[in-house]
């Protein structure tokens, strides 16, 4: 049996000005959930921009999906770092991802596994890659190192069937060809071994 993937939220931003150690950045990472149906096109959802293409965007990384699972293992570090208050519930689209997903962990897809949704077709492409906006967004300068030794990255997905798609829909996993795992191309990527 295939596993199911449940959308909690879909999440779009545009390009803002980022203040990181007092010099403006332009990032699309502050991404805040939409209702209804959202159009999802070769390059990504509707209403949804990438500030850096060079790193985020394109037809391989149109889509970043993030397993809401992960949510309280980021409100308690950033409680422990002092950023925020303990019980602080971040709300989906806060780590940059277009689909919170539940129910699709990294470990369970590999690169050319396809998401099923009822209005389009997915597929995994990457892992995403943390950078200096994440830390900054999360408030303390060891995010991205953190995101790297727990493997919370989350991965890109690249619009095989365009269409639409909304929060409390589900898709159904398809398995590719399960030559390369998230996890390990993550480990691969960013150079970091358990």
């Amino acid at each position: 049996m295939s596993a199911i993937a449940q959308v909690l939220s879909v999440n779009v931003a545009t390009a803002r000005a980022l203040d990181i150690g007092g010099r403006s950045v332009l990032s699309a990472i502050g991404k805040r959930g939409v209702s209804g149906k959202v159009a999802v096109r070769p390059l990504g959802l509707a209403g949804d921009e990438q500030a850096d293409p060079s790193v985020h965007g394109g037809l391989d990384k149109a889509v970043y999906a993030y397993p809401g699972e992960h949510y309280a293992f980021w409100q308690t570090v950033r409680a422990q770092a002092r950023v925020a208050p303990w019980g602080e519930t971040l709300p989906h689209g806060f780590m940059g991802e277009n689909l919170t997903l539940a129910g699709l962990l990294e470990g369970q897809v590999w690169v050319g596994d396809l998401l099923r949704f009822p209005h389009c077709e997915l597929a995994v492409a990457a892992p995403r890659q943390p950078c200096f906006k994440f830390n900054a967004v999360m408030g303390f300068n060891q995010a991205a190192k953190l995101m790297v030794q727990s493997g919370y990255c989350g991965y890109y997905l690249a619009v095989r069937v365009p269409g639409t798609i909304a929060a409390g829909e589900a898709g159904e996993l398809l398995l590719g060809p399960r030559e390369v795992g998230i996890p390990e191309l993550f480990r691969s990527v960013m150079g970091k071994h358990r």
